[in-house]
């Protein structure tokens, strides 16, 4: 096995089930941009092929291919033969960082991208220099900085501080249905404070008992999902014991879809029984409620909004109708559907847009022109990273759009229904 080592390789079993009928071809965002083999879900199996069995050698061309994959999943969904890309190609990616070195650069970048990110504390006290960053323009310099400058949420700095103000605990509003734990997350509980208070919000007014901690500070899914094994491995261990220490959890709770994508991915990272009973426990907020009979009355929401689907979300994870049918118990909130590549990613695919810059600017244009036509006035989305990179692309098209977590709008519609005095009730769902 010269390419790749013998610590957990792609299986060549998963690599043999590819028949190569090129089913994925259209529902990658790689092959969309460039129709070039190598950058396509069944050119890297290819690639994979060679490195289990005849490379010398992991060449900076794989790497290269390798590493313009998003990991959207997308062809997961549209594969026929039901070939488990996404195994394959999260067990490529920490043989890259075990066997190619990269440059200099791209070893400061990753340092400085995994030394921040899954930190709260450190975003936190990060987010006045990227405010006064951009006063000073250095989103017009060329180079990294500028795409540091651009991508970073643009959440005003008074409200990143609000990550500091969640209560640990919040009791479910009447008749309890149950125990529920929150992951806070990293980006999510500094840059986007709203939607981890609307998610505890929503869900103790439908009866569920919340737990936040403030730790694990992250769930890891940046490393995972860039390769960075161990350290993703060391943040899952962690992740388990905090939850674990709340006593008895019906459900672990998640708000953000690459997080969510990540723990229930547990099992097969740590390979542990305790792993896999933990991940079998994780949901996203719209997947619990998005099924659960709604129990707390709503308002009106009267808005446009079309719902963005999160590849995480919904090709990692399968989750596509519960965040409609949660929208749709909102009285007046119309919801539009994208016409035009509804499956090809943002571009965002967590440090994606950072690390991998033109092929993410160019997806995000495009995702942001395809929800523009459909005439919307919000975007709907549950995942931080998809919301600060659309947010970038509307603007930089001169039609900025708010932007919510199906999650807000839902505790939109049930303070709105509070404030004008209607009574809990149960409430019909509209299709």
């Amino acid at each position: 096995m010269p390419a790749f080592d013998t610590y957990r390789p792609p299986a060549q079993e998963l690599v043999d089930d590819c028949v190569h009928c090129g089913f994925c071809l259209d529902s990658c965002p790689t092959y969309v941009l460039w129709a070039h083999e190598a950058d396509s879900p069944r050119g890297r199996i290819v690639l994979i092929d060679e490195g289990l069995s005849g490379a010398a050698e992991l060449t900076q061309e794989m790497v290269t291919h390798f590493d313009r994959c998003l990991g959207c999943m997308a062809c997961v969904t549209a594969c026929p033969s039901g070939v488990q890309y996404d195994r394959l190609i999260e067990r490529v990616r920490p043989q890259v960082e075990r066997h190619h070195k990269r440059s200099v650069r791209e070893r400061a970048l990753r340092r400085l991208l995994f030394e921040t990110l899954p930190h709260p504390r450190r975003l936190q006290r990060l987010a006045p220099t990227l405010a006064l960053a951009r006063k000073l323009g250095a989103e017009r310099l060329p180079g990294r900085i500028s795409t540091l400058t651009k991508v970073a949420p643009r959440t005003p700095v008074g409200k990143t501080r609000a990550a500091r103000r969640v209560p640990a605990r919040t009791p479910a509003v009447g008749a309890q249905r149950g125990r529920v734990g929150l992951l806070l997350g990293c980006v999510q509980r500094v840059f986007f404070p709203n939607v981890n208070a609307a998610t505890i919000g929503a869900l103790a007014a439908e009866g569920f008992e919340v737990l936040a901690p403030s730790v694990p500070e992250c769930c890891g899914a940046l490393e995972l999902h860039s390769g960075e094994e161990k350290a993703a491995a060391a943040r899952a261990g962690a992740a388990i014991a905090a939850f674990e220490a709340l006593g008895e959890l019906d459900y672990i709770v998640v708000n953000a879809a690459g997080c969510g994508a990540a723990m229930k991915d547990y099992g097969e990272l740590l390979e542990t029984p305790a792993a896999r009973a933990f991940a079998a426990r994780v949901c996203d907020v719209s997947e619990l409620l998005g099924v659960t009979e709604p129990r707390a009355a709503r308002g009106p929401v009267a808005l446009k909004v079309v719902y963005h689907d999160a590849c995480h979300l919904a090709h990692a994870q399968q989750v596509r109708s519960q965040p409609r049918a949660l929208l749709a118990t909102i009285p007046e909130l119309e919801v539009l559907e994208v016409d035009s590549e509804r499956e090809i990613c943002c571009g965002s695919a967590g440090i994606y847009n950072l690390v991998q810059p033109q092929a993410g600017a160019e997806l995000g244009e495009r995702k942001a022109r395809n929800l523009i036509a459909t005439g919307a006035q919000a975007i709907a989305v549950g995942n931080p990273g998809c919301a600060a990179q659309l947010d970038l692309h509307l603007r930089q098209l001169g039609r900025p759009l708010p932007i919510h977590h199906p999650v807000e709008l839902l505790w939109r519609s049930i303070r709105a229904a509070r404030s004008s005095g209607a009574a809990p009730a149960g409430v019909s769902r509209r299709t």
